[in-house]
């Protein structure tokens, strides 16, 4: 038997497992490409753009610029994170060119996200850029701002919304991630454009069952609906803005490394950095020699949205359906699942205002699609106090519930059972539709009702808490 500590809340859950698990860790499964000098390549892109002239050929005096940048949900704060390397050069080389400092702003993309304080914007971004921008010109992006920019409907009926002070500046630079995203391909490029400096209704473009229950949402791919959804929006804003985006993406590793770092057009960025991202991020197990019955997920109690996301029940369900799709090609039709979270209905009413009302409200229909296609969650989304508090409470915008439980719906669909184990508060486990048990082992004993006898297991232990997560599949996975 395999002994496995799976994160747990605040700690670990100790389990055996049978020899034949395959247990997926950074370091033993698999590794990272070999890192690059994060700032030799920064600069090395930056003086060669794809598809475009340098930054210091397209400042000049008297020209505004908006330096765009992702929130505090990935990318890292260690000394040679993407952000805290690339933003000292892109402003280095926007004086170079003529511009003036008070001409330059720093917009925070956090979309639906809550905004990020100066103490978050100090701990990831540090001290020397803060301070050359706070407080006036270092903002966070407000998806409910007067000022939003409304452009209607793309070609294929999407909401097109973005920042109209980014929109309007002489010089616009998109600062992004490229790692492999459980849905819709890889971050940065067109898909931190249209979701990080975005509105609700364009959000909802995408975010939602249409997108979410589709099939092509599963693995991770770059070719799907919501990625062509993000393309066809983020070239719409481009179009009818008249704005040429100067895009830098680097290419992440597990612990937010820098692998790459490519320059230029938004389009091209991502035709170069693609590649490695696909290397880094997408690992085929060749131990697995049949597709799992079984995908065993530990989850800690806090995680990237922010604290309480492994014990508020629409958050913690957002987790296993992400999960899940990242491990969709490594699973076998009908996969069970068995999570184990702490669980005890805490949703962290000072950052996830709008998540208990949303989900007492759930309660009341069969489906999470029914449920999201109602009044009474068109209501919770556009409820003024809680967009108020997004934009001047540092709170989770209340659209961002709906689309956390339009991601949590998804294993429902493709899954033969959902297990919950562990958790303090079992009826909040129930509300979101899973079958709670007091242990693994009961669990893996009940499943066998749906996968049979001697189930294949993939257990993830830490894949909340280990890092930059990646894409699995099993050798011969289309």
């Amino acid at each position: 038997m395999k002994q496995v500590e799976l994160d747990y809340g605040r700690g670990k859950m100790s389990v055996e497992l049978p020899d034949t698990s395959v247990v997926v860790r950074y370091g033993e499964s698999y590794q990272d490409p070999p890192n690059a000098d994060a700032v030799a390549v920064t600069r090395a892109a930056l003086d060669n753009p794809l598809e475009m002239p340098p930054l210091r050929d397209l400042a000049g005096p008297g020209k505004t610029a908006a330096i765009v940048f992702p929130d505090r949900v990935k990318g890292g704060a260690h000394r040679l994170a993407h952000r805290r390397v690339c933003i000292p050069m892109i402003v280095e080389d926007l004086l170079a060119g003529g511009c003036l400092l008070e001409d330059i702003k720093l917009i925070c993309a956090q979309g639906l996200h809550r905004r990020n304080t100066y103490e978050e914007w100090l701990w990831y971004l540090g001290a020397e850029i803060v301070d050359n921008f706070w407080p006036d010109r270092i903002i966070n992006h407000d998806a409910e701002g007067p000022d939003l920019l409304d452009l209607g409907l793309d070609d294929m009926g999407n909401s097109v919304q973005t920042n109209r002070l980014v929109a309007e500046s002489d010089i616009s630079v998109l600062v992004g991630h490229c790692a492999a995203n459980p849905y819709g391909g890889y971050s940065g490029g067109y898909k931190m454009m249209v979701t990080g400096l975005a509105g609700m209704r364009s959000i909802a473009s995408h975010h939602t069952p249409k997108t979410m229950l589709r099939k092509d949402w599963l693995g991770g791919g770059a070719k799907s609906h919501m990625r062509n959804q993000f393309q066809s929006i983020g070239e719409a804003i481009e179009e009818r803005t008249g704005t040429r985006f100067f895009t830098i993406d680097a290419v992440l590793g597990q612990k937010g490394d820098v692998l790459d770092v490519k320059a230029g057009r938004t389009a091209a960025v991502e035709k170069a950095t693609w590649p490695l991202a696909n290397q880094r991020s997408n690992v085929v197990l060749d131990e697995l020699t049949e597709p799992a019955d079984v995908l065993l997920v530990g989850m800690p109690r806090d995680f990237h949205y922010g604290p309480g996301m492994g014990t508020n029940p629409i958050l913690m369900s957002l987790g296993i359906g992400v999960q899940y799709s990242r491990c969709y090609k490594a699973l076998r039709p009908g996969a069970a699942i068995i999570a184990v979270s702490w669980c005890d209905g805490w949703f962290n009413p000072g950052w996830f205002p709008s998540y208990e009302e949303t989900y007492l409200a759930l309660q009341n229909y069969d489906t999470a699609e029914a449920f999201l296609a109602s009044e009474d969650a068109l209501h919770i989304s556009t409820d003024n106090e809680y967009c108020f508090s997004y934009s001047n409470r540092y709170t989770y915008h209340p659209f961002h519930a709906m689309s956390m439980t339009s991601g949590g719906s998804v294993p429902f669909k493709w899954c033969s059972e959902i297990y919950m184990v562990g958790a303090q508060k079992p009826g909040y486990a129930r509300g979101m539709g899973y079958k709670t048990l007091p242990s693994v082992q009961d669990a893996l004993k009940d499943v066998e009702r749906h996968v049979g006898k001697n189930p294949q297991i993939l257990c993830t232990p830490e894949c909340y808490s280990g890092g930059m997560a990646v894409n699995l599949a099993g050798p011969g996975a289309a």
